[in-house]
């Protein structure tokens, strides 16, 4: 049967938690009969801003934070379930929490979340409908539900969940319970959004880890004023009698609590990614109330009272934190034991789609903290970090969408996305550094360097889908960007506003090598090169010829202002502007070879180290392979010294950090994935296979490896839609390579052989192709 949008919005309460004030999660009841056996029954529910269903006690709810995460004044997203096999006949129950989620974002503060125009009372909507003998029945929220409060007193998405068994209210979600002492529910307006499904995977747990390693701290401060050595702590969070959980890596998710205690007794679990001279310390978070009172109180923090004399378990919901550490107090030496606590790690429910290895062990662990990193920060939206912010910043998305579709099946959760994006784009075309958004992300943390998330997801997701219709549903905003950043241009015919070249290793974040005018330029031409494919593609021609004109001229913009044609080097005269000149064809075929040495004499300046932010550091390895600088690239990414990846490792991360820094620098965030797009390189470049490379087949691919000399082998397996595996596999056998190919028969391609070696033989068993490379001049093969 059809079943519609509800739009009748109940709330339990007009009390709106926060700091100063917590406000019980509210719970919802409504209790119905059911005359003869019921078919075809569905509900359809939009809880703001999150929910939990019941069904006659049977929790149904599709995964945690449902049912996402959006500005409800821009969408209204709504989950449907078929609950026929739940239902009986006699008394049935729906049963309902909410929590604060995004319709109360108040742990939000730096970006303004607590002054957003839909904030207000917790509220849901919800119809059921179903058929008995073939007539239909429904039943729509309204006042007759009950509502109560719950043992839930505290939650917010960046903060944690606080929970007291004592006031729960056993057997509420089931028939017989008696409500006779709860209230009335009451009509509320609803937010200003269009009703959509949720399309996007769900927010599952995918792994559970065990601790590693529990430790007792007897006395000590878990934040301090600095976070480079444990000095300057701050009094206020002085703890006693604590246990640290290690867990071994770095993460996202929540703990299960398995505890059995005295009536009364609190646990306070708090989470951390870092440690600082062997200290537990949540400086590295972003407090969102930078006093001491909120150190102690709130940050990524779950709180738990028994009800005593029975073992209970506690899985918090509403909320996350990114940790690899969790500080436990208030519990006994007896109840500190490994079966404590348990790690439920996290993330939007996509399956894995390549995998790859190799001989060099630093590479392999790299290819693992960068997967760590995505999971950590896509929960149905890709996110900055999991452990702060939580916060859909477009270029973080932008800089990974292209790894992140090479190793996941991640396009549902972008395309979904990208509603909100395009919801979000003010009326001129311009895009917010942050989505949702209550507003905040238009006068800072934009720029083509950010707003390219335009483009870049969906014109990725059709590379990795074949699916034309992203493109199709995204061709007018990503129009209206380029009218909007068009009209930015300078008298020069350049651009200039917004973030540049973020985070370069030893820079102020806002102060890069590269001037803003040429990081802004040269991604916009990038994102006109882009557009103007994805109009082609559509077919839309008005569109496609503004992109195309865009394109040439931006293109002779920056050649007549931004390059020095005697000695070829870009303005700014650093890493990042001479890399993006070569990423984005800005020289001419017969002039790239002089400015690639120009490339190379800074990186040499840099002791051959990264000297780049975050859109050179998206290309600098890029442009160094696609000239044959393999040996090169390896160096920079693996080290030693700083800055690289390698470093990372030696430093003990589990997962890539947001910036590079020395020992004797302030620490940042430590999980991040805008610095992933290594892990495409490993694939695309050191492997050297890549798929649908033309924009035009999903079943072509491009086998085009390249030899680092510390490399022995590697390989890579990709997971097409129908379940089959195109692998590729060399390794080095005296002076030569072979190189093993295993093709689906649905698949065609071609082995571009790298500059210096040739092919000198071919073998073919059923889908195996086996090929012996030696050293020699440059020679193409076909598959």
């Amino acid at each position: 049967m059809e079943q519609r949008f509800p739009k009748h919005f109940i709330k339990a309460t007009d009390a709106i938690c926060d700091y100063d004030s917590h406000v019980p999660a509210p719970l919802f009841r409504k209790a119905f009969q059911i005359m003869k056996s019921a078919t075809d029954a569905g509900i359809v529910i939009c809880g703001l801003g999150f929910y939990e269903l019941y069904v006659n006690g049977h929790h149904i709810t599709k995964g945690a934070l449902a049912p996402y995460i959006s500005n409800p004044d821009d969408i209204l997203y709504y989950d449907r379930y078929d609950i026929t096999k739940y239902l009986r006949i006699g008394e049935n129950v729906i049963g309902v929490i909410l929590g604060n989620g995004f319709m109360n974002p108040f742990g939000g503060r730096i970006w303004s979340f607590e002054k957003a125009a839909w904030r207000g009372p917790l509220r849901m909507a919800l119809e059921l409908q179903w058929c008995e003998d073939g007539e239909i029945h429904s039943l729509q929220s309204d006042e007759t539900f009950r509502v109560s409060s719950s043992p839930i007193t505290f939650d917010e998405l960046r903060i944690g969940t606080f929970y007291d068994a004592n006031l729960e209210k056993t057997g509420w979600e089931y028939s017989g319970y008696d409500d006779s002492a709860w209230a009335n529910a009451s009509f509320v307006d609803a937010p200003l959004g269009e009703p959509r499904l949720c399309t996007a995977e769900p927010v599952t747990v995918y792994r559970e880890i065990r601790p590693v390693k529990i430790s007792f701290y007897d006395d000590f401060c878990f934040c301090c004023k600095e976070n480079i050595s444990y000095a300057a702590p701050i009094e206020q969070t002085r703890v006693k009698n604590t246990y640290l959980y290690d867990f071994g890596e770095n993460n996202a998710g929540v703990c299960r609590l398995k505890i059995k205690g005295k009536k009364g007794q609190t646990v306070k679990l708090r989470f951390g990614d870092l440690l600082v001279d062997g200290y537990f310390t949540v400086s590295d978070t972003i407090f969102i109330r930078p006093t001491a009172n909120y150190y102690f109180d709130y940050p990524q923090m779950d709180v738990y009272t028994l009800k005593g004399d029975v073992e209970e378990i506690f899985v918090p919901p509403f909320t996350y934190h990114g940790f690899r550490y969790v500080l436990v107090e208030g519990i006994t030496e007896e109840q500190a034991t490994e079966e404590l606590l348990t790690y439920l790690v996290m993330s939007s429910a996509m399956d894995e789609r390549c995998e790859f290895s190799c001989s060099d062990e630093t590479l392999n662990k790299l290819f693992a903290m960068t997967k760590r990193s995505d999971r950590s920060n896509f929960m149905y939206i890709p996110t900055d970090c999991p452990h702060r912010e939580k916060n859909g910043w477009t270029a973080d998305a932008a800089l990974s969408a292209e790894h992140m579709l090479l190793m996941m099946t991640a396009e549902n959760s972008f395309r979904e996305w990208l509603v909100g994006i395009r919801k979000a784009q003010r009326t001129d075309g311009a895009i917010p550094g942050i989505i949702p958004t209550a507003g905040w992300g238009f006068d800072w943390g934009n720029g083509p360097g950010w707003d390219c998330v335009c483009v870049y997801l969906p014109f990725f997701c059709y590379q990795y889908t074949g699916d034309k219709s992203i493109l199709e549903e995204n061709a007018e905003m990503i129009f209206r960007y380029l009218q909007y950043a068009s009209s930015k241009r300078d008298e020069r015919g350049l651009v200039e506003f917004g973030l540049g070249d973020w985070l370069q290793p030893g820079h102020r974040e806002e102060e890069p090598d590269c001037p803003l005018c040429v990081s802004d330029s040269m991604m916009l031409l990038d994102i006109s090169v882009k557009a103007m494919k994805i109009f082609e593609i559509v077919g839309n021609n008005s569109y496609e010829a503004f992109a195309s004109n865009l394109v040439t001229e931006l293109r002779s913009a920056i050649r007549k202002h931004l390059i020095d044609f005697d000695t070829m080097v870009v303005y700014g005269n650093c890493q990042t502007a001479q890399c993006l000149a070569l990423a984005f064809h800005v020289f001419e075929p017969q002039e790239e070879n002089f400015a690639l040495k120009q490339l190379l004499r800074l990186i040499h300046e840099a002791n051959d180290h990264l000297a780049c932010g975050v859109l050179g550091g998206r290309q600098i390895f890029r442009v160094l392979l696609r000239f044959g600088e393999a040996d090169l690239a390896y160096k920079m990414i693996v080290g030693p010294g700083f800055p690289s990846y390698g470093e990372w490792i030696l430093d003990g991360a589990t997962t890539l950090r947001e910036s590079f820094r020395r020992p004797d620098e302030k620490k940042d965030s430590g999980n991040h994935h805008f610095w992933g797009d290594i892990a495409a390189v490993f694939i695309q470049y050191f492997v050297g296979l890549k798929v649908n490379p033309n924009l035009t087949d999903m079943n072509e691919f491009e086998i085009s490896p390249v030899f680092p000399k510390m490399l022995d082998f590697a390989k890579a397996n990709y997971t097409l839609k129908n379940g089959e595996q195109l692998c590729v596999f060399w390794k080095r056998v005296d002076k030569k390579i072979e190189l093993v190919l295993q093709v689906p028969e649905c698949m065609h391609g071609q082995l571009k052989v790298p500059s210096g070696w040739c092919l000198e033989e071919e073998k073919k068993s059923s889908n195996l192709l086996l090929h012996t490379l030696t050293k020699c001049d440059i020679i193409t093969g076909t598959v």
